[in-house]
């Protein structure tokens, strides 16, 4: 299989993979750590409504999923591509930061700090962190 086929298969692979695992983790996290009473966690006004009553543990959950489901990802796309370069899983943690941007953008009311350790913490640490696991033996550079 030509190198830009594996690659593009890693990278499609690992955005599909990563987002069933951020699903599978929300749905997941739901049950054990159910939302503030009232909160239907599949309806975005309900959730944008009742954000402030959420609590700190409460959100938990979420950043976890955000960041396994990162860390998933990154891992089957550098593992997949086999390019022993970053760039793989960083261009997932990358799709995936944009997926944090944008619930941002849809959820103005959650706290600061949970948006600065989401966004911060959970997607390119963890995409780099699934690169390493994967054996990618260099980081992101030019060259790459």
């Amino acid at each position: 299989m030509p190198g830009w086929l594996r690659i593009a298969l890693g990278l499609v692979l690992g955005v599909v993979v990563g987002g069933v695992a951020n699903m599978g983790l929300v749905m997941l996290g739901g049950i054990v750590l159910p939302p503030p009473e009232g909160v239907d966690p599949t309806e975005l006004e309900s959730i944008r409504a009742n954000i402030g009553s959420y609590s700190p543990v409460q959100f938990v959950p979420p950043f976890a999923a955000h960041a396994i489901g990162t860390l998933v990802g990154a891992t089957v796309a550098t593992a997949i591509s086999r390019s022993g370069s970053f760039w793989p899983a960083m261009i997932v943690g990358g799709w995936f930061l944009l997926g944090g941007i944008g619930m941002v953008v849809l959820i103005p009311e959650t706290p600061v700090w949970f948006i600065v350790l989401d966004l911060g913490g959970a997607y390119l640490p963890m995409a780099w962190l699934g690169g390493r696991l994967a054996g990618s033996r260099r980081g992101p550079s030019v060259q790459s």
